[in-house]
């Protein structure tokens, strides 16, 4: 198990640099992500959707997943209705883990926001316990502010909050 490398936050910032569409966006970010950290079964994005009132699957490299998930349930859903990032040592210890994939050990999880709005979450899963150090946590979360900026809120808006007055970046 090796630690994330802090240089994938200036890779998504370069890689990023000029693309305008967020689901592009995203699954590059997924790609770099999957392809950066050893013992992955499955990074990628869950996106809130005002229609359905669910974090949607988003963008992802790995296994099959859960295609839809309510704020509040299991390691996802939790970190999106807390608005913090959670590193779970061992996701069958989680109270309301939902098993997306059995292989499943560890996960990481961070929250998304553009212009101060909760958008989803980055979810990170491992086969492996305790895969995620403190110093992953860290980089992950430097990765998602580097992120950020490369999502166009307008477009998401269309998209998953058609009610909302968001304004665009």
């Amino acid at each position: 198990m090796s630690t994330l490398d802090p240089l994938i936050i200036a890779q998504v910032d370069a890689l990023l640099t000029d693309e305008h569409n967020p689901i592009t966006a995203l699954a590059n970010a997924a790609a770099l992500l999957y392809n950066s950290m050893s013992d992955l079964n499955w990074a990628g994005f869950y996106l809130y959707s005002e229609t359905t009132d669910s974090l949607d699957l988003g963008p992802f490299q790995g296994q099959v997943a859960c295609m839809h998930i309510q704020p509040g349930r299991g390691v996802v859903g939790t970190s999106y209705r807390q608005n913090q990032a959670l590193r779970v040592p061992n996701v069958h210890e989680f109270a309301g883990h939902i098993a997306c994939d059995a292989a499943s050990n560890s996960e990481v999880v961070i929250p998304l926001s553009v212009n101060g709005r909760v958008i989803g979450v980055l979810d990170i899963d491992s086969p492996l316990l305790d895969r995620f150090s403190e110093s992953d946590l860290k980089t992950l979360q430097d990765f998602a502010q580097a992120l950020t900026p490369h999502l166009d809120a307008t477009i998401l808006r269309k998209v998953y909050w058609p009610a909302s007055n968001l304004m665009q970046q």
